[in-house]
């Protein structure tokens, strides 16, 4: 590549996942766009299963109440992140799935007649209890962390944007614009929030930080033999 390729990253990266952007020649910007704030609350152990949409919430339990608790009660998730961490801790993952709209699938399907505690953040999408309400699956919803706004003013326009959820779409966008810079985006919802100002958009093939900066490497590389 002729020119450096400038990219911003919506969440500070970990020094190997920063290195393959440099090796690339890539030059790399880097703030947390958004915070969490755990919070406090109770658990209704009436409940079978958990529901774990986001590490965040696993953190939240972690953090605030005694897991042992909750070790005897069988896991759903989203993410192979949010996997590994329940099960680091002791947890027993039964379903695992990249989306919450595929855990819905699922859970409305062959888990109908069971009940659910959902742990979610403030800003968690509709999908999942949408879908177990007109399933008529008995469960309860606790929020158990807040996510927080915390953008960052980026000097130098960037070429690439790399997000990772729709609230960094929403944080980056209070302090900057989005006009022709390429935006990598995690998934599905964080490229659907994207839409609605770009249409500039490539999706990571897998649901990882790791895949989203393949994406990204793997676009420069081939325009610039285009």
């Amino acid at each position: 590549m002729e020119n450096q390729v400038r990219i911003v990253s919506t969440k500070k990266l970990l020094p190997n996942q920063k290195q393959y952007l440099l090796n690339a020649n890539f030059s790399v910007v880097e703030a947390d766009f958004i915070g969490i704030k755990y919070k406090d609350f109770k658990i209704n152990n009436d409940f079978e299963f958990l529901i774990f949409t986001s590490q965040n919430a696993v953190e939240s339990i972690l953090k605030n109440k005694k897991p042992e608790v909750l070790l005897p009660k069988r896991c759903f998730c989203v993410g192979e992140k949010t996997k590994a961490l329940l099960e680091e801790n002791g947890f027993v993952v039964l379903v695992c799935s990249d989306y919450a709209a595929e855990l819905a699938s699922i859970i409305c399907n062959k888990y109908q007649k069971q009940n659910f505690t959902f742990f979610s953040g403030n800003l968690r999408k509709d999908i999942l209890p949408e879908a177990m309400q007109l399933a008529q699956i008995e469960f309860e919803e606790i929020e158990v962390y807040e996510t927080i706004y915390t953008p960052t003013e980026i000097q130098s326009k960037p070429d690439g944007i790399l997000f990772f959820s729709p609230s960094a779409v929403e944080s980056y966008l209070k302090t900057n614009k989005i006009t022709d810079e390429m935006c990598f985006c995690i998934g599905q919802t964080t490229a659907e929030t994207a839409e609605k100002f770009t249409e500039n958009i490539v999706i990571a093939n897998q649901p990882s930080v790791e895949n989203v900066i393949i994406q990204c490497i793997n676009y420069y590389s081939k325009k610039d033999y285009d």
